[in-house]
């Protein structure tokens, strides 16, 4: 069965909606644009309206295991929630390894997402790098690059 292409993501979760902003706001600065990046958040109307002002159209939400009604929008949501429904059936943790990172790489993900954190993720694997600096220069807690399938 051959890997299925999903992109390389680089992650990181910001301890609220303000710290999420400043981090996306510096990520723009960069050059990162917004078909590059995902957020996936608890719902609620500071995520609501932070997904709104980063793609400028209204915010889809998805049932999310362990998280109940999440804001996800970009690519990372859409792979993740593949092939049917996955985030709610196995949560964020299970699903990450769909993109390149370790079981418990996704499960701090998930816990840090769910203790009301927001997830940013961005896919430039020609840039990862620069989006992990930028990520934890603005408190992007827990901020990695996914593995490279079938390079490592």
């Amino acid at each position: 069965m051959a890997a299925v292409e999903t992109g390389r993501y680089t992650v990181g979760v910001f301890k609220d909606v303000a710290s999420a902003e400043r981090g996306i706001d510096a990520l723009k600065r960069q050059g990162f644009p917004e078909e590059a990046l995902s957020v996936v958040a608890k719902e609620g109307p500071e995520t609501l309206a932070l997904v709104q002002k980063v793609f400028g159209r209204a915010p889809r939400t998805v049932e999310v295991r362990g998280l109940g009604r999440a804001v996800a929008m970009g690519s990372l949501p859409e792979v993740l929630n593949e092939p049917d429904g996955d985030l709610a059936k196995s949560g964020l943790a299970l699903a990450f390894k769909r993109v390149g990172f370790q079981a418990h790489d996704g499960r701090i993900f998930e816990t840090l997402t769910e203790r009301g954190g927001v997830l940013v993720a961005v896919r430039s694997e020609p840039r990862a790098a620069d989006a992990l600096t930028t990520l934890h220069c603005y408190g992007g807690g827990n901020a990695a690059i996914g593995a490279w399938t079938g390079r490592v």
